[in-house]
């Protein structure tokens, strides 16, 4: 039987998960909310192979996956208590700072070259300068992918068929404006509680990228996906700035080094996901359709109006961020 894609990297993990360190190893843990077969998952034991790698026995990076060190929030605050060495949030970093809340704006990065671009033209001046404020550092940049909607009640074509439906979003400010905006009830929770709150009700559907939906599962309790794209969010090798400038200092060269590398081979990664990943939801049954996205262009005018008042300096950033787009 043919390997997939989702196969190998769910091997990969089983591998890099049953590793034991020596004892005279400095243990640096990795802790993460994606599941087994999910790119979060994949993007991590990538980082952590070319870690290893370059560390030999000075040090070992532990994955800890499936939030088993805590959720989003939590494992934010076990960076800055030196309880964790390194995290990959996502959409939670528009909570940290505001400058991160631009990935929020809908349809602003286009593309993984578009996002590339950005990273390289204002990475470190906007977003590392932010991270920093608040006592993290950013060490690459990789990708938690273009979402889409799930949900029980109907198929969303434009933004008005998602009126009263109860999505679960992430806890960021920006995308509970924009589905409110649409219509819709948005509903922020961790994604770890989202799988048992989608099959008892409690929602009627949630918005992720493809790698998200298939890891957890979601198309088991839920009846349509709705190809939206309609925001493109990045991840971020995260440390704390504090607690990473104790290490030795040949140990945060690889990691640094290690985290960059890691890149491509994550991006990579995504797009082949992207296509195995639909095509495998659409053989799992569930009903899809492609949105009218012009339509929920449209409707997103407010958003980033409502950003480019309200944050400091989020006019010109959006400028910033739409002027590198090709």
């Amino acid at each position: 039987m043919k390997k997939t894609l989702v196969s190998v990297l769910f091997g990969t993990a089983l591998a890099l998960g049953a590793s034991t360190a020596s004892a005279d190893k400095l243990i640096l843990k990795f802790g993460h909310v994606g599941n087994p077969g999910s790119l979060f998952e994949a993007s991590v034991n990538e980082f952590v192979k070319n870690a290893n790698a370059k560390l030999g026995d000075r040090a070992e990076v532990q994955a800890f996956g499936s939030s088993q060190l805590g959720k989003d929030k939590e494992l934010l605050q076990k960076l800055k208590l030196g309880q964790i060495t390194f995290s990959l949030p996502s959409s939670v970093m528009s909570s940290v700072a505001d400058e991160f809340g631009v990935f929020e704006m809908p349809y602003i990065i286009q593309s993984r070259e578009h996002m590339k671009a950005v990273q390289a033209e204002i990475g470190d001046s906007v977003f590392n300068a932010a991270a920093e404020s608040k006592g993290y550092k950013i060490l690459s940049y990789y990708e938690n992918g273009f979402r889409h909607i799930t949900n029980n009640t109907r198929p969303v074509n434009v933004p008005a068929d998602l009126q009263g439906i109860k999505l679960r979003t992430p806890k960021g400010e920006w995308r509970v404006k924009m589905f409110q905006l649409y219509g819709a009830n948005p509903t922020p929770m961790a994604f770890s509680e989202v799988f048992t709150a989608l099959k008892t009700d409690v929602i009627d559907g949630q918005e992720n990228p493809y790698a998200q939906i298939w890891s957890a599962k979601f198309q088991e309790v839920q009846k349509y996906l709705s190809i939206t794209g309609h925001v493109y969010t990045p991840a971020y090798v995260l440390v704390s700035a504090k607690h990473f400038a104790k290490l030795p200092e040949d140990i945060q060269a690889d990691l640094m080094a290690a985290a960059a590398e890691s890149q491509e081979a994550v991006y990579e990664m995504a797009a082949n996901l992207e296509t195995e990943l639909l095509q495998n939801l659409i053989d799992g049954g569930i009903t899809v359709n492609e949105a009218d996205k012009a339509a929920f262009v449209e409707a997103s005018k407010p958003v980033y109006e409502e950003f480019a008042s309200s944050v400091k300096g989020g006019a010109e950033l959006i400028s910033q961020v739409q002027a590198l787009a090709k």
